[in-house]
């Protein structure tokens, strides 16, 4: 098989049950009228085919396929069946959701066949760490940078363990993403760590550590001291350019947060130093959630009262042109709007592809924004349940592929 040539060209509207009966040579001579004996499809069909048929299976079935038996099996986890099912299958991204607890358990979000299926992830210890995707990998960190990074394809469960970057191991804020390469696999983390210097709420040390799966090597690419600024949780490679968000801590900083861009091929921030490229944001936030969509840089942002930019409005979305300017999309209607809290930092969203999901922390409700068709609609309901009042959820998305590995 792995010798002949890529069949991606077949139909995909093929569809074939898994037994049938058909006229068997018995039913051509005298004996006409015995009853014909149901043939397996399995017997009568060669690998090619097979292969073809099961190619066009939604993921979940695929894994169930694989249990039937050994040539079946076989045929799933070969190269050229997981490179050419990553061709057919939809590159729509699923949403994973867990609730904050000690031990998350979760499901996962199928936007093409609305369905939630379990899923066991057992090296995110708990809901504060930080996790970004791309191209089918998660990436996995606590605060302890040196001993909790990991990397993985949440589909099959294949993991990486990767040694942090030298340095202090335990930072106040981290930001974390990644970056795959579709066509070669190989991919880049970076990890913007933020350190209150010396007890002074205004004063703070920013750093950026880039890993590269190649070379297998962390590299110190940036410190720079920041007053009245800190950096957070928000950051997302896109284009080759690493952004993340800055927050005002006072001290003449100025109010509200702030964009920064690191160019990763050229090694420079725009503008010369942090402070010196910052790029505002669109209005008075009070959160902000970056994404990259299509190799363009996405903000879901809470929208602050006028008088109380502390207490959200209202949420939007918008995407960064020319590298300057920000262009809304959309704000959520009010009726969706109704489900989310007061306060500032009341939902997590995250995105890729042409679609962004928002969830409310307070609950298990999923809600849908396409770019495409530029509708809002919610997710079907998902399985995990609300247990106390105060029981707090989140999650992230990710490209289902079978294909990569970490």
């Amino acid at each position: 098989m792995e010798g002949e040539n890529s069949w991606t060209s077949y139909s995909t509207e093929t569809s074939v049950n898994n037994t049938f009966k058909f006229d068997s040579f018995s039913e051509l001579n005298e004996d006409a009228n015995q009853e014909a004996a149901p043939i397996s499809l399995d017997l009568i069909l060669p690998d090619d085919l097979l292969e073809r048929i099961l190619s066009h299976l939604p993921i979940a079935s695929i894994f169930r396929a694989g249990c039937v038996c050994k040539r079946w099996h076989e045929i799933v986890t070969t190269k050229r069946f997981l490179t050419n099912t990553s061709k057919i299958q939809s590159r729509k991204p699923w949403y994973f959701m867990f609730t904050s607890s000690d031990e998350p358990i979760g499901y996962s979000y199928d936007p093409v066949f609305r369905k939630w299926y379990p899923i066991e992830l057992p090296f995110i210890e708990n809901s504060n760490w930080s996790i970004a995707s791309s191209g089918g990998l998660v990436c996995f960190t606590g605060r302890d940078i040196g001993s909790e990074l990991y990397i993985c394809n949440p589909i099959t469960k294949q993991v990486k363990w990767i040694n942090g970057p030298t340095g202090p191991k335990f930072s106040d804020y981290n930001a974390l993403a990644v970056s795959v390469d579709r066509g070669s696999h190989k991919y880049q983390i970076s990890i913007v760590k933020s350190m209150e210097v010396s007890g002074s709420f205004f004063e703070w040390d920013v750093s950026i550590h880039l890993y590269d799966s190649v070379e297998m090597t962390w590299t110190a690419a940036l410190t720079e001291g920041l007053t009245g600024w800190r950096g957070g949780g928000e950051s997302v490679i896109c284009g080759g350019v690493l952004y993340f968000l800055v927050y005002s801590t006072g001290g003449g900083g100025g109010p509200g947060h702030r964009l920064v861009m690191y160019d990763l091929k050229s090694g420079s921030v725009n503008g010369g130093s942090l402070m010196g490229g910052f790029v505002g944001v669109p209005c008075a936030l009070t959160c902000g959630r970056l994404m990259n969509l299509k190799e363009k840089l996405v903000m879901v942002g809470g929208i602050g009262k006028n008088d109380r930019t502390d207490i959200i409005k209202g949420i939007g979305i918008w995407v960064l042109d020319g590298g300057r300017e920000w262009r809304e999309i959309t704000r959520m209607p009010h009726r969706f709007f109704q489900g989310f809290g007061e306060f500032d930092d009341v939902f997590a969203s995250s995105g890729t592809d042409e679609l962004v999901y928002i969830q409310s922390y307070g609950g298990p409700a999923l809600l849908v924004f396409d770019f495409g068709s530029k509708q809002w609609k919610w997710s079907q309901k998902c399985p995990v349940a609300k247990r106390f009042p105060l029981q707090l959820f989140t999650g992230f998305c990710f490209e289902p592929r079978l294909e990569i590995a970490p």
